[in-house]
């Protein structure tokens, strides 16, 4: 679908930076291609894909662009705008089962038409005009539950994380770089309830558990798998180059270059 000058935009209030979806939303890529895994799943976009990603997952994904372009359309159905749309349109919903962070919507004439409604609201610098704002989200969530009335079910669960498995969901989501304070809520539990039963299931704090696991991790990639570090310490939780190759060295008594070799 062409749009004839509506490159990247975001409509709605901004979304987390981290690699944790904090609420809702509305993605539609117009150029370069996305890959992106949760934990469970890969997922990859092309140009005139969208989806909604899904609120309080664990994502990380990976940016390609298209003869150095990548331009998307952000639309943010966070927790306060939808509970006014709720109050506006009741609508009844239950338990999703469908634990995917990001639901692909099929091809849609009304979507294709909306993003191209989008156009003349667009004022150029990624957002669209503010009086127009909540409107252009009404439409666009009032499409979605059109053409699929199950969505309702993802939209209007308000309910904080369930308390689950500490020890499954740990070992399964060690390598995504949040804080402990996210580990807690999406596990179901309070700061300190976490750090508690984190001890007594692992016997040690989540910090030095994270880490050590963390650079294990990173050593079987680099020596067995032959990844460079510079590839390695993102994938693994990670934040800087430099404070990685030290503590790597710390641990294992050589650096990522040396065990490479």
């Amino acid at each position: 679908m062409k749009v004839n000058n509506l490159q990247s935009c975001h409509l709605g209030p901004e979304i987390s930076p981290e690699q944790f979806i904090s609420e809702h939303f509305f993605l539609y890529l117009l150029k370069g291609s996305i890959k992106a895994f949760d934990g469970h799943k890969h997922y990859q976009m092309v140009p005139g894909d969208y989806c909604i990603a899904r609120k309080n997952h664990l994502v990380r994904y990976t940016k390609y662009k298209d003869k150095d372009e990548f331009e998307k359309i952000i639309i943010t159905l966070d927790e306060p705008f939808l509970r006014k749309f709720l109050e506006r349109h009741p609508v009844q919903a239950q338990a999703d089962s469908n634990n995917d962070s990001f639901l692909f919507i099929q091809d849609n004439k009304l979507i294709k038409n909306y993003i191209q409604s989008l156009e003349p609201y667009y004022s150029g610098d990624l957002e669209i005009d503010e009086t127009f704002a909540d409107i252009k989200r009404e439409e666009l969530l009032m499409i979605i539950l059109k053409s699929d009335p199950a969505m309702a079910n993802v939209f209007f669960n308000f309910a904080i994380p369930a308390k689950i498995d500490l020890e499954a969901y740990m070992n399964r989501n060690f390598r995504f770089n949040i804080s402990l304070e996210r580990f807690a809520f999406l596990t179901g539990r309070s700061l300190s309830s976490f750090k508690r039963d984190f001890q007594k299931v692992f016997g040690t704090n989540p910090g030095n558990w994270l880490k050590k696991k963390r650079l294990d991790e990173a050593y079987f990639q680099i020596s067995q798998q032959k990844h460079r570090p510079s590839e390695v310490y993102l994938e693994v939780g990670f934040e800087d180059l430099s404070h990685f190759s030290f503590v790597f060295k710390k641990e294992f008594g050589r650096t990522p270059s040396e065990v490479m070799q």
